[in-house]
């Protein structure tokens, strides 16, 4: 199957809410962390092993243990996967995904940290124990089934770790199980070597034969340049495909890639399909003065919203300061006026007020920002200014949504023509090739003041946006 057919089945899955990720150490590594293989170069060289001579990594572990001691092993978990990660685009897309179900066999922290800087809540289950408590509100449950870097003398890596495996984590597998019968998964960097989860495979296969659910996979095509001469890249390819023909008889479609970044690729398409009509509001406005008047600037804000929500596009809005009333008046009349189902046009999250410490305030707020712009892919700037110490200015805090929306790859339109921030963000974006849809609107962005060709004039940058892509 080819990346073009994948996505209208990748699409079902996570509009209907029912995919599952299974992240294997391919994924760490794109932020720095080594493999399995790395890990263990240098308790293979204690032993007087080389580790590019073993396919046995398992073996190679438990030798170790057996002459020495596993506290060794122990340290090299601890300090290998406690560096700092680097920026990882493929984990940034996974977690701005509406993914609630998360396997993984990495020690690492990597998926929950990446999910806490976007402000998602992460119910980490390690051991047996954790399973039986639940986190309130949380947005995805993390099976770490291998274990943690922060107890490495639980992790599983040695043999004798292994055969103990269905026993030590029998409820873990029980989980797992339902979830492979009842989700679609897709594995990332997983490379299926573990041969526990090939018992779990084959016990579902078992059990429900041809009734299996269909799950996804993908992998790298065999490349030449990777090989000394062409005996060895075929004998390489003949493997792949044997062992592709493998993966299709417990029901994972193997989705072949040249290079890994091509996923990163593909996800990012997926998520602008996913959210393409789901646009964040940014705004506050203590003065309208640089539009019109008061009433004509509330009266533009409640239309633009009414008229976004009559396109069917879902607004998202952290109920900024003299605007966010007036955004709530659009959507009540939008949707009602239109017979929409209300939960699926509007998503609003007023930031929250009660912080004690300023410094933990700018965190909080900052969190709160890069969740509502993650599940959008569209921003709309409109007026942008505060009241403080009596003075008008500028508003930092929707300058500071410009740039997430950036970060996150959104659509940047600012609606100049409402002056203050707003004004000042399309100066910068003029400046900006990455923004090169804009070009052909400035002059509507900064001018106009009719909704009607506001609304017309975003529709046209989002379908050269498309085009573009």
């Amino acid at each position: 199957m080819n990346l073009k057919q994948f996505e209208k089945i990748i699409l079902r899955e996570l509009i209907n809410e029912n995919l599952a990720i299974f992240a294997g150490a391919g994924l760490s590594m794109g932020s720095g962390y080594v493999s399995w293989k790395e890990l263990l170069r240098d308790i293979a060289t204690d032993i007087n092993l080389e580790i590019d001579k073993e396919h046995d990594l398992l073996s190679v572990a438990q030798y170790h243990v057996n002459k020495r001691s596993r506290n060794r092993i122990n340290e090299k978990i601890l300090n290998e996967f406690s560096e700092q990660a680097i920026e990882n685009p493929m984990m940034n897309v996974i977690c701005r995904l509406p993914i609630d179900t998360i396997w993984t066999t990495n020690y690492d922290k990597l998926i929950e940290e990446s999910m806490m800087k976007i402000n998602k809540i992460v119910d980490v289950k390690i051991t047996k124990k954790n399973l039986a408590l639940n986190k309130k509100r949380k947005d995805v449950i993390l099976f770490k089934i291998h274990g943690d870097k922060d107890s490495p003398e639980n992790a599983i890596i040695t043999r004798d770790d292994y055969e103990n495996f269905f026993r030590n984590k029998e409820l873990f597998v029980n989980r797992l199980l339902s979830d492979l019968v009842s989700k679609t998964f897709l594995f990332i960097g997983y490379s299926f070597g573990d041969p526990n989860f090939e018992h779990v495979l084959s016990k579902i296969r078992y059990e429900l034969g041809d009734d299996s659910r269909q799950h996804y996979c993908f992998q790298q095509s065999v490349k030449r340049s990777k090989y000394d001469n062409d005996d060895d890249y075929n004998y390489a390819k003949i493997k792949q495909e044997l062992r592709i023909e493998d993966l299709g008889k417990y029901n994972i479609e193997t989705i072949l890639v040249e290079e890994y970044s091509e996923i990163t690729e593909f996800l990012g398409k997926i998520e602008f399909e996913l959210y393409k009509k789901n646009i964040f509001i940014s705004g506050s406005a203590h003065e309208y003065k640089e539009f019109g008047s008061s009433e004509d600037s509330k009266r533009f804000i409640t239309k633009l919203i009414y008229k976004l929500i009559s396109e069917k596009n879902k607004i998202i809005s952290g109920y900024g300061l003299g605007v966010g009333g007036y955004v709530v008046d659009g959507l009540v009349s939008g949707i009602f006026d239109n017979n929409l189902e209300v939960e699926s046009y509007y998503l609003v999250r007023p930031f929250p007020q009660n912080i004690d410490k300023a410094k933990d305030k700018a965190i909080v707020w900052d969190n709160h920002r890069r969740r509502m712009i993650s599940e959008s892919t569209v921003s709309i700037f409109i007026f942008g200014n505060k009241l403080t110490n009596n003075k008008i200015e500028l508003a930092t805090g929707v300058y500071k949504e410009f740039v997430l929306s950036k970060e996150n790859g959104n659509v940047i339109i600012p609606i100049a023509s409402t002056g203050y921030m707003s004004k000042q963000i399309i100066e910068e974006c003029k400046e900006d090739k990455d923004l090169w849809y804009l070009t052909d609107s400035y002059d509507v962005l900064c001018k106009e003041k009719n909704v009607e060709k506001i609304v017309d004039e975003i529709k046209i940058i989002l379908n050269r946006y498309k085009e573009g892509q």
